[in-house]
């Protein structure tokens, strides 16, 4: 079967809902779907994340529950749910589907952070392969941590590199909220605690687990090594049919002590042993660069200073527009004899992440993987924001994860729970 373009809305039905703010979809060979419940407490929504069982017929059974917020993903793979809670301490557990046991195979990954450990994706290799997030915007610690609505926390960890980094001796002061004193400042670097401020020259050597990193074990949790570093937060990870293991970045924000300005969301193909980029660029383009001078602060200069001793920064597959937050994707096959790639658009998240603009994102898009162009493929009224998409061959469908209502002013989150669902989309 071949997906066809389309803009609307007409087709789209909803198959389950109620759902308090969802982060991933999963299929397994029988035709139940699995729906992975964040746990935020928006909107007044129960903290703790949630995994959900829902048969072909339509009936729900609750998996697990008072799981580590925001739980980020669950895998489907050979008869078990591969369970990615994004707490603190983030971890990845399993939990068999035939016996109901769930147990923990990583756990203490980096955190708290800006963001967590990501989604799992099986390689061909037979090892389980997830993202871990940066635990900072741009590798310096800020006040920034307090307007997130999933952290409001300072100080929290700073961020672990994956290879062995220079620091340039970089550092911004600001207020410090950690004292009475309302006049008091302090002064923070790179890769160092809130209030910590580094020399030019400190070396801090590469470790496993990293912050910003693309790792990989075996599917028991054993042998934990790193395949990538400096990607700010693959959000979602995937194997394409020709074996390529793509990731989105989602890119830096206008905020904090080190703000950058219009940074696309990149789609990477991951290579073992490459940098991509982060803390100093977008994919190949330096945060230097006069497309990112941000409207929130003052452009800082490099914070590594060993860019000779690194990999040449990766060159992304394709960049996203700013604020879109490129979320989970699949692919369906095409015309071509190939496959295109299926991306939900999360949508902005402005203020909070950067000065008020257009809304952009809260839609699915098609991407032609020959070409790297997008195109508006579902446009829709009926959902608030898609987070993920996965096509049932079987069933030539396309279903999509809607999030929910969840909307930023400036004074915070604005949600409203149970407005979660999965949609349906017929592709005949």
């Amino acid at each position: 079967m071949v997906a066809q373009s389309l803009v609307g809305d007409a087709k789209l039905t909803l198959v389950a809902g109620d759902f308090n703010f969802p982060s991933t979809l999963s299929f397994d060979e029988e035709g139940n779907f699995y729906v992975v419940e964040t746990g935020l407490p928006f909107g007044g929504a129960e903290r703790g994340g949630k995994v959900w069982k829902i048969s072909p017929d339509g009936e729900r059974t609750l998996l697990l529950s008072k799981l580590s917020a925001p739980t980020n993903g669950a895998t489907y793979h050979e008869g078990a749910l591969y369970v990615t809670e994004g707490g603190y301490p983030a971890k990845i557990g399993r939990y068999d589907l035939k016996t109901g046991e769930y147990t923990i195979l990583i756990k203490d990954l980096p955190g708290p952070g800006n963001y967590q450990a990501d989604m799992v994706a099986f390689g061909a290799d037979g090892k389980m392969y997830f993202a871990q997030g940066a635990m900072t915007n741009t590798g310096v610690m800020g006040l920034d941590a307090y307007e997130l609505g999933w952290l409001r926390k300072l100080p929290h960890q700073e961020d672990i590199p994956g290879y062995d980094i220079v620091l340039s001796g970089v550092n911004v002061e600001t207020r410090n909220p950690l004292v009475e004193d309302p006049d008091a400042k302090a002064r923070t670097g790179a890769f160092a605690p809130f209030g910590d401020p580094t020399e030019p020259g400190r070396r801090i050597k590469g470790q496993v687990p990293a912050s910003a990193s693309i790792m990989r074990a075996n599917p028991d949790g054993t042998g934990l090594e790193l395949v990538a570093w400096g990607i700010r937060n693959a959000f979602a990870i995937g194997f394409a049919p020709d074996g390529r293991l793509l990731a989105i970045d989602q890119g830096a924000d206008d905020r904090g002590s080190r703000p950058v300005g219009n940074v696309p969301d990149l789609i990477f193909e991951i290579k073992e042993g490459a940098w991509y980029g982060w803390p100093d660029f977008a994919g190949d383009v330096p945060f230097t660069s006069e497309r990112f001078v941000p409207e929130r602060g003052k452009q800082t200069p490099f914070v590594l200073a060993n860019h000779d001793e690194l990999p040449k920064p990766e060159k992304a597959l394709m960049e996203v527009v700013s604020h879109a937050a490129a979320c989970k994707f699949d692919f369906i096959p095409n015309d071509k004899g190939g496959h295109d790639l299926y991306m939900a658009y999360f949508g902005d998240e402005l203020p909070m992440c950067g000065p008020m603009g257009e809304k952009v994102g809260r839609s699915v898009v098609k991407i032609d993987m020959e070409t790297w162009t997008p195109e508006d493929f579902l446009v829709t009224g009926k959902m608030y924001r898609p987070i993920d998409v996965r096509y049932v061959a079987a069933e030539n469908a396309l279903y999509i994860l809607d999030f929910g209502d969840f909307e930023m002013n400036e004074k915070g989150v604005v949600a409203n729970k149970g407005t979660g669902g999965v949609w349906k989309l017929p592709l005949d």
